[in-house]
């Protein structure tokens, strides 16, 4: 009889990554969505995450919970990020814990760091004037740099990350942070130095998530930056690469056209 498949609880489900997981891991996990509408052709969960009890359900029997559901803007006002990502984080670490979870994969972001982008070399990047950079020549913001958040929203996914740390050493809950770069609906980054510098493609985003997933759970805690390889890098993704075996098959280069970015959802 064959293995059966790993369940997957994916807060945030309809949205754009867990989209991209459902299509691009859909045969290789059971994947169920807990979101404030349904996720298409999968078992999906109605429920806001600033309600514990109304959610919890959603969390009998998974194995690994990946947790993407937030006020996605970093412009978000304090009411919103406070319910959306602080007690929203809160409520699915504590669910986890209760129904037995063994890992959440936490959707962090750049914006934990977003206050290196004040600064050069990285307002360079961020401002695509690379003909004043040699390429491989300047450093990289890592995991170890000091938290620098730029928002509300920053804040709340260094939250996040210290309080995955506090459910793995005191509940048990094992955890993994990504610091996502940008993912985008339509997949090009060629519209400026910021979105080249940070772009996570769909099937780097597959492959990344499916790591975290499929992680030992000797590998109790982490925190990863998550770009593709691109040319003109803010962030150093070299933990995630030797840590998880990480090999993104994309890479942005240095051409953009200056052009507003607009998304559906």
């Amino acid at each position: 009889m064959p293995d059966e498949k790993r369940k997957v609880l994916i807060t945030g489900g309809a949205g754009l990554i867990g989209s991209i997981m459902i299509d691009k891991l859909g045969d290789k996990y059971e994947f169920s969505s807990l979101d404030l509408r349904e996720a298409d052709g999968i078992k999906s969960t109605v429920a806001n995450l600033d309600d514990l009890e109304a959610m919890s359900p959603a969390f009998e029997g998974i194995d690994t919970v990946v947790h993407l559901a937030a006020d996605r803007s970093p412009e978000g006002s304090w009411e919103s990020i406070l319910q959306n990502n602080f007690i929203a984080t809160y409520n699915v670490f504590e669910a986890s814990k209760r129904a037995g979870v063994k890992r959440v994969v936490f959707a962090s972001s750049n914006h934990a760091e977003g206050g290196y982008y004040l600064d050069a070399p990285w307002k360079t990047v961020m401002d695509g004037d690379f003909h004043l950079l040699e390429e491989d020549n300047y450093e990289l913001v890592t995991e170890g740099h000091r938290i620098r958040p730029d928002s509300y929203y920053g804040v709340a996914k260094a939250y996040g990350e210290a309080l995955g740390s506090y459910y793995n050493d005191y509940h048990g809950v094992m955890s993994f942070h990504l610091r996502i770069g940008w993912v985008l609906e339509h997949d090009d980054p060629t519209f400026s130095g910021y979105s080249l510098s940070v772009w996570l493609s769909h099937r780097d985003t597959a492959q990344i998530m499916d790591l975290c997933i499929s992680a030992p759970d000797t590998h109790r805690y982490d925190i990863f930056n998550a770009t593709s390889d691109n040319t003109w890098k803010i962030f150093d993704i070299s933990h995630a690469k030797e840590a998880l075996g990480y090999k993104p098959e994309d890479r942005a280069g240095s051409e953009f056209t200056p052009r507003d970015y607009t998304r559906s959802d």
